[in-house]
């Protein structure tokens, strides 16, 4: 699907608004097809998703929080920092960008102030936890969680609050690990009920536990990957069999980025050059090129060419 972008001719997109992204991705989730959104959490990684032609990008916080604060997926994150990071993203890409906001920062009316920026921002769609602050990785243990009651409150917040009603919302329990797939399927039909949009059941931990989720859930499921996780590793063929609408790979990127870094640095101290990784690398023109540097340039050449 071709991207609808509104911009002055010759405005990289840096500097150009992208429109009509929310009905995009609302249209490919009520296709009965599997959106793949690969994690990002910066420019570059947005980018790099965009570049490769997949349809959305997925903000994850605990890339943001690795690569912002140095800090691991913990709940030291502020709203703060990652809509800073989200208003970034979603200026350098035209695809949809969904992003983790995690409980929300707060009560409902945090809630309804996340939603709101976050939407002005660019972001399509925003996906909220059920956890307690401070929240933790949903492949970790130790989550506690709030009461249903609780995070119906946040579902409504979010969904009120929003202004474009194809700005998506999604649920995440985190109540498998500790509670049972029983209540988290409970848990799942009651957000539902409270408006979300798609419904995430975290952690599953056999492709048995994921059948029935879709089984049960008679509404869009999202499917996280998580490589070294809780859940099994499944390609986008079987997720898309078991019914899941959506599949995020939260951190794919970073662990490449970390693994793929550390190698060439161990090549640089061993060899006093960086020669034997340049296959590896994109060159000078590679990586400038990757964000639209003649757009830019001949941009600035209009207004500052006299003759």
């Amino acid at each position: 699907m071709t991207s609808t972008v509104t911009r002055r001719p010759g405005y990289p997109l840096g500097l150009a608004p992208a429109q009509g992204r929310n009905a995009r991705l609302r249209t490919l989730i009520e296709r009965d097809v599997l959106t793949m959104a690969p994690g990002c959490f910066d420019c570059l990684s947005a980018r790099l998703v965009a570049k490769a032609g997949f349809p959305a990008a997925y903000i994850t916080g605990s890339g943001v929080s690795m690569s912002a604060l140095g800090a691991p997926d913990i709940g030291v994150i502020s709203f703060a920092e990652i809509a800073e990071r989200a208003r970034r993203i979603a200026d350098v890409v035209d695809i949809p960008v969904i992003c983790d906001v995690d409980t929300g920062y707060g009560g409902p009316l945090n809630v309804v102030r996340t939603v709101r920026e976050l939407e002005r921002a660019g972001v399509s769609a925003m996906q909220i936890e059920d956890q307690a602050w401070p929240k933790k990785c949903g492949h970790e243990l130790g989550r506690k969680l709030v009461d249903i009651n609780e995070m119906q409150g946040r579902i409504k917040a979010a969904v009120d609050a929003r202004d474009d009603d194809d700005v998506i919302i999604i649920a995440r329990t985190d109540a498998r690990t500790g509670h049972g797939l029983a209540e988290a399927l409970d848990r799942a039909m009651a957000y539902r009920e409270a408006g979300a949009d798609i419904i995430f059941v975290e952690s599953p931990e056999s492709e048995e536990e994921m059948r029935q989720i879709n089984q049960r859930l008679s509404c869009p499921t999202l499917a996280n990957m998580v490589e070294g996780g809780r859940t099994p590793f499944l390609d986008a063929d079987t997720l898309a069999h078991l019914g899941y609408r959506l599949a995020i790979y939260p951190n794919s990127l970073t662990r490449l980025f970390g693994f793929q870094g550390a190698r060439m640095l161990e090549s640089l101290a061993q060899h006093g050059s960086t020669a034997p990784m340049h296959e590896q690398m994109l060159d000078h023109q590679g990586l400038w090129s990757l964000f639209d540097y003649p757009e830019w340039t001949t941009l600035e050449s209009h207004f500052t060419d006299r003759g």
